[in-house]
């Protein structure tokens, strides 16, 4: 499932050290977190659908850590970096053992349907 994303040749080399570090601490934080626990929800003030996710694992018992980077009218360029890096549009952003599963709706599809707990179960890819 390649995404489109722009050629480095289609970038002028005056700006590719810009580009390749725009967002590089916030990404950093986030891989650490990752890569330090199994569930991870990226999300930020306000938004109720962090929240609803939240929920959503503590229902089922599920320890999760959570990284809030500001709200709608703060951080938002911090969290555009996050965006442009995973590619997907929205907060929150769920990982489960490394792996991005979307937001709130699809961490809902996922515990409904077993295959959170199976994701659990196996080992990190």
């Amino acid at each position: 499932m390649p995404r489109p994303i722009l050629d480095e040749a289609h970038i002028h080399p005056a700006i590719r050290a810009k580009i390749a570090g725009h967002g590089a601490a916030i990404i950093a934080e986030v891989q650490a977190a990752v890569a330090a626990h199994d569930i991870v929800v990226v999300g930020m003030g306000i938004n109720p659908f962090p929240r609803k996710a939240r929920r959503l694992l503590a229902a089922r018992g599920l320890a999760h850590h959570y990284l809030e980077y500001g709200s709608y009218l703060s951080d938002w360029r911090r969290r555009t970096a996050l965006k442009l890096w995973t590619g997907w549009p929205t907060l929150p952003m769920i990982f489960v053992k490394g792996v991005l599963i979307g937001g709130a709706s699809d961490l809902a599809q996922l515990l409904d349907s077993g295959e959170l707990d199976r994701m659990l179960a196996t080992p990190r890819p």
